[in-house]
Parts: C-alpha cells; structure tokens; sequence
C-alpha cells in the first residue's frame, strides 16, 4: 500500500481477540502511524489501564492527555488527526450514512458476534445465532457486485468495521460456503484480506483464526 510511517506517541491497549480492538488496529494500519501496542488479557487488565480508564475496558487509546475507550470515537478522531488516507468521506451526508451502517453493522452483526465469543445460551440456542448471522451476511452478498467495497468505491471506515466480523467466521464455527449467489461477497472478503493493513493489523491471536 505504501503508506509512510507517520510518528506518534500514542499507546493502544488491545485486546487480540476482540474485534472491536481489531477494527481500531486496521484504521492504525491504513493511516501508517506508528504505535505503541500493548496486548492486553481482558481478565487480568494491568493497573496503569485501570488508572486511565474508569472502566478498565478495550480497547482503549492513549494520545499523550487524551484517553478514549470506545472504538468507534478512536476510528474517528484517528480519521481527523491523520487526515490521510481518508476513511470517513468528505461530504455530511455521505459521513452520517457512514454512521448509519456503522450502527447497523453494530445492531444487526456486532452483537451476534459477541455474543458467540461469550458463548451465550445452549449449544443450541448458539446454532441459532450462527445460522442468523450467516443468513444476514449472505443476504447482502449483491451489494457487492456493484461496488469494490462496502457501498464504496473506495476502502472507508466502515469496511474497517466488517473486516474483522469476516475475518472471524471460520473460528465461529460459520462457513459462507460457495454458492454462485455469494460470489461478490467472497470477492469482497478477498479483496479487504489481501489488503496490507488487515494482515498487518492482526495479533497473534487473529493469524490462528483462519
């Protein structure tokens, strides 16, 4: 990609399994900024992320005064302090639709994701959920025969969302299989996992994942 390594003297703290740590580093990635990256057990969180952030929780971002700790106001204020290359787009309208799929990746994906990470329920009741989330993937699978990326032509900030919820199917247990129907939508996850910065964004635990 080609991306100059811009210095910074942030800190990440960074859970390796959570998508939501994973988005973040992916925006790091495509910025090129250089970070101080610090992998973080979500069950034992060491005492200087406790006394930065009131809740103890990942990720969380540090920029030398400033803390955040909830990934979508960190893919945000990363957008603005490294202007390039821009992952929210230019024009106010076309910024709040950004939002707006960003809300509903986290409505309709995010939260069946977590809750097959926690595993939740009965095995069961955790089929269920796979078997909704693979059906509300795949019913969007034409999307993707019209542009390259996520209503995009170019990569933005809300493919930064849908790459690691793709990268951790297989791990899940959820297969998309190979029908003729789901072709742009295996063309798509082709396309972001070839991209630089998902493979250099990923910790250890995601390069098991798949």
């Amino acid at each position: 990609m080609g991306v100059v390594s811009k210095r910074s003297s942030m800190t990440f703290y960074s859970d390796g399994n959570s998508q939501y740590s994973h988005r973040v580093r992916i925006v790091l990635a495509e910025k090129g900024v250089t970070v101080d990256t610090i992998s973080v057990d979500p069950e034992n969180p060491p005492e200087d992320l406790l006394s930065l952030n009131p809740y103890g929780s990942l990720p969380t971002l540090v920029d030398r005064d400033l803390v955040l700790y909830e990934a979508n106001i960190m893919m945000e204020y990363l957008d603005e302090r490294f202007p390039h290359p821009p992952l929210f787009p230019v024009y106010p309208v076309a910024r709040a639709q950004s939002r707006l799929w960003m809300y509903r990746i986290q409505r309709d994906w995010c939260v069946l994701v977590d809750k097959l990470v926690a595993g939740e329920g009965s095995a069961a009741q955790q089929d269920k959920i796979r078997k909704e989330l693979r059906e509300s993937l795949t019913s969007i699978a034409p999307i993707f025969a019209e542009k390259p990326f996520f209503m995009s032509d170019e990569f933005t900030i809300v493919d930064c969302c849908v790459a690691p919820i793709l990268w951790r199917l297989q791990s899940l247990g959820i297969e998309l299989g190979n029908q003729k129907a789901l072709q742009p939508l295996l063309q798509y996850r082709a396309r972001l996992f070839s991209r630089d910065s998902i493979r250099s964004s990923l910790s250890e635990q995601e390069k098991e994942m798949v």
